[in-house]
């Protein structure tokens, strides 16, 4: 098999987004754009990616980490200076390069693999990824002759009236072999108005050396989309939701609204969930069948058990049972797992707990580092006092209890097996298994007081 190469162009700046991030950081359905670029390419099994950076180079590295190497482009002399900058890295490699756009977030693995395999097919000595589209203004066309073969790319301010009237455009993606890639890279002239290297060029390079050139022509222009501003890219948000979110309906999911539904790209999601409207879910969420979800539920980094119900709550990082309800307006936050047969009722929150099979937090209490256990009912108003200023405290909460409404648990603390804790008591001692705990204040009656109180106003 042919060996693969990468390199994707991240070095400019991105002037037109108006903003301190990184262009190709900017996200696209919570994703960076590069992050798109890097996950689809993954799919052509490289050999080796490189990704070229600038301005803000440190911001890429650490979002993207040890998933491609990098090389620094220090001055932005055009596009084929950024692909030279890669030169040490891959001027003694044979095989296939493919060069990318760190925003171009919308092409597919599978675009790209078709690419490849057009190219290596061909046995080419460049490819361009074009696309036709109704309205090619602005847009480098591809000329072809009458063998349909690729003579050149003709930029449409150089374009004559015949080449003005050809819908088939350059997307600024290419495959080459990658030693006839530097050959030609050397070759680019910047005897231009902005007195850069094009890319672009290194094709008018090749053909005059009578070597191959041919393009793979994409059915989809939309996938081709460059994000170069912020509409731009509230449009590639706009198309890849849609995406997402028909594939998960095609796949057995059902979106009541799929026009109000936002789905991360890396969700999970069994057949026969339903998904109802305001309902946001993102990073490496799992859903398993039967579930529903929402409206107006946030899941993030979540996994949700079999038919289990969540409405109206946020759920990050945490993992949910089997046939649980949660909500509405309860809040699960990081590191808890909620078994099955659970309830989580109206305005509850957890934090790092874990409820065991058949619990129940009806509504308005909070607990946090607590390890409770099966077949508990947690009253009304109920709080673990966990923090003492400086340090957490986990409460354990065993089997078969029964906490009262409005009791506090202050934690260190351990409420035995099937004991009971009376309302409004505030616990500061274990309960032994089987007891009954009451810590609150004897109540005290004042005859006629309030008719004396009444008075002295």
């Amino acid at each position: 098999m042919t060996n693969r190469y990468a390199v994707i162009l991240a070095a400019g700046q991105g002037t037109r987004m108006k903003s301190k991030l990184y262009k190709v950081l900017h996200p696209v359905v919570g994703k960076p754009m590069v992050q798109h670029v890097i996950d689809q390419l993954n799919v052509i099994n490289l050999d080796k990616n490189i990704t070229v950076v600038g301005f803000g180079a440190e911001k890429v590295q650490e979002e993207l980490g040890a998933q491609t190497e990098y090389i620094v482009q220090e001055e932005q002399l055009g596009t084929a200076h950024a692909v030279l900058q890669a030169e040490d890295l891959l001027k003694d490699a044979q095989g296939t390069t493919i060069v990318a756009c760190g925003d171009t977030p919308l092409i597919t693995g599978e675009t790209f693999r078709k690419l490849v395999e057009h190219h290596e097919e061909t046995k080419a000595s460049a490819t361009i990824l074009t696309a036709n589209i109704p309205d090619p203004a602005g847009y480098g066309r591809v000329i072809r002759n009458t063998d349909k073969e690729v003579e050149r790319i003709v930029e449409h301010k150089d374009a004559n009236e015949v080449e003005l009237l050809v819908n088939e455009i350059n997307t600024g993606t290419y495959c080459f072999n990658n030693q006839d890639l530097f050959e030609a890279l050397r070759k680019v002239s910047n005897d231009n108005a902005q007195g850069e290297y094009y890319l672009p060029d290194v094709i008018e390079i090749l053909k005059a050396e009578n070597k191959l050139v041919t393009a793979y022509l994409t059915p989809d222009f939309e996938e081709t989309l460059g994000v170069n501003d912020r509409v731009a890219l509230a449009e590639a948000e706009r198309i890849m939701k849609q995406r997402i979110n028909e594939l998960h309906m095609r796949n057995g999911v059902t979106l009541i609204d799929p026009n109000n539904t936002y789905i991360g790209p890396d969700a999970v999601i069994g057949q026969d969930v339903t998904i109802y409207p305001g309902t946001r879910i993102t990073g490496k969420t799992t859903i398993e069948a039967d579930a529903v979800i929402g409206p107006n539920s946030e899941l993030h980094q979540a996994t949700i058990g079999k038919g289990t119900v969540i409405k109206q709550s946020v759920v990050h990082d945490s993992k949910i049972g089997e046939g649980a309800a949660v909500g509405p307006f309860a809040h699960v936050r990081p590191e808890s797992v909620i078994g099955n047969d659970t309830k989580v009722g109206n305005f509850v929150e957890l934090k790092k707990t874990s409820l065991g099979n058949n619990s129940k937090v009806s509504h308005l209490s909070y607990m946090g580092d607590a390890d409770v256990g099966e077949n508990v009912n947690i009253g009304c108003g109920t709080i673990t006092v966990n923090y003492d200023g400086m340090k957490k405290h986990l409460t354990k909460i065993e089997d078969n209890a029964f906490v009262g409404c409005n009791s506090n648990l202050i934690a260190p603390v351990t409420i035995g097996e099937g004991s009971y804790v009376a309302a409004g008591s505030t616990i500061n001692k274990d309960v032994p298994k089987n007891a009954l705990s009451i810590a609150r204040a004897r109540q005290t009656n004042k005859e006629d007081y309030a008719e004396r109180f009444k008075g002295k106003k």
